[in-house]
């Protein structure tokens, strides 16, 4: 089994980082750029022309192994329709920055085909005990002689989780390798905790693959984006992120506290945000400069530094996943989100100094 993580990682990181070149190439050609100077965004952190559609080799490193080494059946072929559709809307938004409505319109679309494909969390750990079963009530709808389950608790537990964490986790990608790193980390302590469960149930072992090929792929791509950074993922990398760390947690016999636990940062600065924008009467649906890497960088912390910053609490945040229970691990990531919040609270209360965008 070693021999097997070790080679899809290897595989998936090796087509994600030799294709990443062509895609620069190509993104240049058709102009799939960031220009700071054409369109301005708050939440910029670079200077000068970066290629964008960093999600196609992103994709590909996921897709192209996922071929040979996995046994699609409806989930997979659902899951990967929804990747595809994430890359191409990303590709359509780094052509013609498209409204955030739009987006998010196509997002739940992707969402919903998930849900109807069956990927939904049976149950969910009870923090004072035991464990909620969301499958406990159905409804079964018989359409032309076919019969058909409805989950409506799994459904609605789904749709929050897979809507929220797609369209939250690109918004700690705005320093150079940041995103990929904790992407890479994240689905890797996934694919690690769902080898427990592997040998007994043969779709598991599905999943555990599908964990290491995404940490595979996102590694691969991380040379690419880190300081100074060649290629961003753009909208599709960054969304394409969220949603396979959203899917393979939901498959990994729920393991949603597991993902909420090392990606603590991202969690707490999204929701951060929104209550800050809420709260003063602004739109939450569009960019700002105030997440925690833009306050890092006004503190005068390096973008290698900041990178590295999200990668070693992932990195801890993982190694404590694997140690505790599903209960503990739960209080754990309450406690980690309120620390990593109150962070946040005393970050956006300090002083602003001038944005330091250097390595």
């Amino acid at each position: 089994m070693l021999i097997t993580i070790l080679l899809l990682i290897v595989i998936s990181s090796v087509i994600s980082y030799c294709l990443t070149p062509l895609i620069i190439v190509l993104a240049k050609k058709y102009n799939l750029v960031d220009n700071p100077k054409i369109r301005p965004h708050p939440a910029h952190t670079h200077q000068g022309v970066i290629p964008r559609a960093g999600g196609v080799s992103l994709f590909l490193g996921i897709f192209i192994p996922a071929l040979f080494f996995l046994q699609f059946n409806t989930q997979l072929v659902s899951i990967f329709i929804g990747c595809l559709l994430i890359v191409l809307m990303g590709l359509w938004d780094d052509k013609k920055h498209r409204s955030p409505y739009i987006r998010l319109f196509i997002n739940a679309a992707i969402v919903l085909l998930i849900i109807l494909s069956g990927i939904t969390p049976p149950y969910i750990t009870n923090p004072l005990g035991g464990i909620l079963h969301l499958d406990k009530y159905f409804w079964s709808i018989n359409i032309w002689e076919n019969s058909f389950v409805f989950y409506p608790f799994s459904s609605i537990v789904a749709f929050i989780w897979i809507y929220w964490t797609m369209n939250i986790v690109g918004w700690s990608g705005g320093v150079d390798g940041q995103l990929p790193g904790f992407v890479a980390i994240t689905s890797f302590f996934i694919g690690i905790l769902s080898l427990r469960f592997a040998a007994q149930d043969q779709n598991q072992l599905q999943v555990t693959y599908l964990s290491f090929l995404t940490a595979g792929s996102f590694l691969g791509f991380l040379p690419w984006n880190f300081f100074p950074q060649k290629i961003m993922p753009g909208y599709g990398g960054k969304t394409l992120a969220g949603f396979i760390l959203a899917i393979i947690s939901t498959l990994s016999f729920s393991k949603l506290g597991t993902a909420t636990l090392i990606l603590a940062i991202p969690m707490a600065d999204a929701a951060f945000m929104l209550i800050k924008r809420i709260l003063s009467g602004k739109s939450p649906l569009f960019a700002t400069s105030n997440h925690l890497h833009h306050h890092l960088l006004k503190l005068g912390w390096g973008k290698k530094k900041i990178a590295i910053f999200y990668w070693v609490i992932s990195a801890i945040a993982g190694i404590i996943a694997i140690s505790v229970n599903s209960q503990q691990k739960i209080f754990v990531g309450i406690l980690a989100l309120v620390v990593i919040s109150g962070f946040i609270l005393w970050i956006n209360l300090l002083k602003k100094i001038p944005v330091n965008n250097t390595g």
